[in-house]
């Protein structure tokens, strides 16, 4: 059987214009037995892959989902956004499997018609600590999953203990999607299309993570790729 093709998106530097990706998301769908590919923008839709994961990165546009930028909101990359922004718009009118990591499930949400926190401390208040200052490999807080969530399916634990490097979070839920994990002050951890297989957003760093949990969530989406592929005409 060949191996299922996943699309990763890289991020990209406009002041050196350089594509960018971490090895560990590579690795991760390498360990989970897919073939991990780049998604480049002026390409078009990539239907010959069978997965895509959006990546983690910088701040999103605020004007991209109706706000204007408040002091807080960072650097953003407006080759990236608008890329990754069409390109979701049109997967998710498909059965393709996605997972949108960090920055990758605020696009998700964007790209369903939510919206997202632009500062977390700013604009709700919280005081959790959720841009940790220890190893991105290291879990530094509890999340609570959902019970009816492709998430407690994986891990059967209603807790778990996830990294957090964000300042940014889920507000609004975009359409079709629903809170499969939240943080102890309420805010979204995870998000999960309806009706869909597989089209998962996490707000933590699953791929620095070596616990047998988080490469659940790379084995499933390997599944998801390989029957989805099966249902494709050249598949």
């Amino acid at each position: 059987m060949k191996k299922p093709l996943i699309g990763i998106t890289p991020n990209y530097n406009a002041n050196t214009k350089e594509y960018q990706i971490h090895e560990d998301y590579a690795n991760a769908v390498l360990h989970a037995g897919g073939i991990p590919v780049l998604l480049f923008p002026e390409t078009g839709f990539p239907d010959y892959v069978d997965a895509i994961i959006l990546s983690g990165g910088g701040d999103i546009d605020p004007l991209l989902f109706g706000e204007e930028p408040i002091l807080q909101n960072g650097e953003i990359s407006p080759l990236r956004d608008h890329y990754e922004l069409e390109l979701c718009k049109q997967a998710l009118q498909t059965p393709l499997p996605i997972l949108g990591i960090c920055r990758g499930m605020q696009i998700l949400n964007i790209a369903a018609g939510g919206t997202i926190y632009q500062d977390i401390l700013a604009q709700t208040g919280s005081i959790l600590k959720h841009s940790q200052q220890a190893p991105r490999a290291y879990g530094t807080h509890t999340i609570s999953v959902d019970t009816n969530s492709l998430l407690y399916q994986l891990w059967q634990e209603p807790q778990i203990v996830v990294n957090s490097v964000h300042h940014q979070a889920v507000c609004r839920l975009g359409a079709g999607f629903f809170m499969a994990a939240k943080s102890k002050d309420g805010l979204t951890d995870a998000i999960k299309q309806r009706h869909k297989d597989f089209v998962l957003g996490v707000q933590w760093h699953p791929e620095v993570m070596p616990t047998m949990e988080q490469n659940a969530i790379f084995g499933r989406l390997v599944e998801a790729a390989i029957s989805y592929r099966a249902t494709r005409k050249d598949g």
